[in-house]
């Protein structure tokens, strides 16, 4: 009897089979249409934002970004937090419309309010580009970090489909049978406001605490009250060039050291035999003359 799952990331936890199925399969009247997902994967040291579109012979990645990226924009450090998320997906949408040719056409949200918002067209001769969120083995409560990084895709210009009471955000409650959503608190997340407020209170409550949990931020200058400063300057540089940075090319070609050696043919090896044979020859006669 077989007792392991069949499918090898299935029995490492890394893939839900069941959910990638309804992300990558297409319907039969769209044959070979690419059907894009928007990808989002949270590690301990960084966030990874792809949109990626499945073909016979594997995934193929349109545009990815990365948190790691935005040092480039002034954001150094909280690389995989609420708002870190939220840059990231700005970054990610703003980097595919540009390789698309759409980023003057679909300009996204003039301002992250937090409130609402979708790309439609409206007398434009394309299409705004959509996805699909696939947010992996993700636990998909109110508040994840994932939805942070489709909100900031959302406001950049993606068109990724969402409900519009804001469950998926900060800031949305549901008391006795009614829900309620204030998309001030979820803008407060976005500019790292709840960041903010922990160092305020940390820094009032226990001085040595602040001291050694933001030791960082100390040591950079960034108080809490530069925090939204610092994320509002971002987003605009993203938006100014969200190019990624050319890879350098190495001119040493790379020798891998796990290179094999090449087999010899018969000649070579008949050679190699006969130079063996005529060196303890001339050993042998050596040793005889003295």
């Amino acid at each position: 009897m077989r007792f392991n799952p069949k499918m090898r990331r299935r029995r490492l936890a890394k893939t839900d089979y069941f959910a990638r199925s309804s992300l990558v399969y297409q319907d039969k009247d769209k044959y070979c249409a690419p059907k894009y997902r928007m990808v989002v994967r949270i590690t301990n040291r960084q966030v990874i934002a792809q949109v990626v579109t499945s073909k016979i012979v594997g995934d193929e990645i349109v545009a990815v970004a990365y948190s790691t990226e935005l040092r480039r924009y002034g954001i150094k450090l909280g690389l995989t937090n609420y708002a870190a998320c939220y840059a990231t997906g700005l970054l990610l949408a703003r980097r595919v419309l540009k390789k698309l040719g759409l980023d003057e056409m679909y300009t996204g949200a003039d301002e992250a309010t937090g409130q609402y918002f979708i790309e439609e067209r409206e007398d434009e001769p394309k299409n705004p580009f959509s996805c699909i969120l696939d947010v992996g083995l993700r636990p998909t409560t109110t508040g994840a970090r994932v939805y942070a990084a489709m909100k900031g895709a959302v406001d950049g210009g993606l068109a990724i489909p969402h409900g519009e009471t804001g469950k998926q955000f900060p800031g949305w409650r549901k008391i006795e049978g009614e829900e309620s959503f204030d998309s001030d608190t979820l803008r407060s997340y976005i500019f790292g406001g709840h960041v903010a407020a922990y160092m305020t209170k940390l820094q009032d409550e226990n001085e040595e605490a602040y001291d050694k949990q933001f030791a960082k931020y100390i040591k950079e200058g960034i108080s809490a009250d530069d925090l939204e400063t610092i994320y509002t300057s971002a987003h605009e540089k993203i938006r100014s060039d969200p190019s990624p940075v050319p890879q350098k090319v190495s001119d040493k070609a790379q020798v891998s050291k796990y290179k094999k050696t090449p087999k010899h043919t018969l000649p070579q090896r008949r050679d190699h035999v006969l130079n063996k044979i005529l060196s303890l020859q001339r050993l042998k006669k050596v040793a005889i003359i003295n």
